[in-house]
């Protein structure tokens, strides 16, 4: 179990776009690796590579049912809207919540640890876990697009 250090806001390497993953070997698989124990032992939901300080497109992600690993993950389509039903917090962002529009349903494009190409479908809270996070992989915080955010205080944090 490695766990990394989380990049806080504002660190510069945040708002940085990342580059595509080329190789796919055990460099990768222990980024992957890493990222999933760090995600967990903060209890996130999922996290980005650049919020390890790695200009890498990749995220994890496990919003109750099982870790998600993608690798150049991109959007291919969606539907609907939501605002209001997951406020967004951010490991990069402690103490912070937000109210950002996002896409109700995604289809995603994506490839795992060993480059395989594979689509999925999410909606609610995984999709807007999954549009949070590759927004991280081109410099976006929540911050940057919420409509309203709010502090929280220690113990409220969900």
């Amino acid at each position: 179990m490695a766990i990394r250090t989380i990049v806080k806001h504002p660190d510069p390497v945040l708002r940085e776009k990342s580059i595509p993953v080329t190789k796919f070997n055990s460099n990768l698989h222990k980024l992957l690796d890493d990222m999933a124990d760090t995600m967990y032992d903060a209890d996130g939901v999922g996290l980005a590579a650049p919020q390890v300080g790695i200009l890498k497109r990749v995220i994890v992600m496990d919003c109750g049912d099982g870790l998600i690993e993608m690798v150049n993950p991109e959007i291919i389509a969606h539907e609907g809207e939501m605002i209001e039903d997951y406020p967004e917090g951010c490991l990069s962002i402690p103490g912070m919540r937000g109210d950002v529009r996002r896409h109700k349903w995604v289809k995603l494009r994506a490839q795992d640890r060993n480059g395989e190409w594979f689509e999925m479908e999410a909606d609610d809270l995984l999709s807007r876990c999954s549009q949070h996070e590759i927004d991280h992989l081109n410099g976006v915080l929540f911050i940057d697009i919420a409509e309203r955010v709010y502090t929280v205080k220690p113990g409220e944090e969900e």
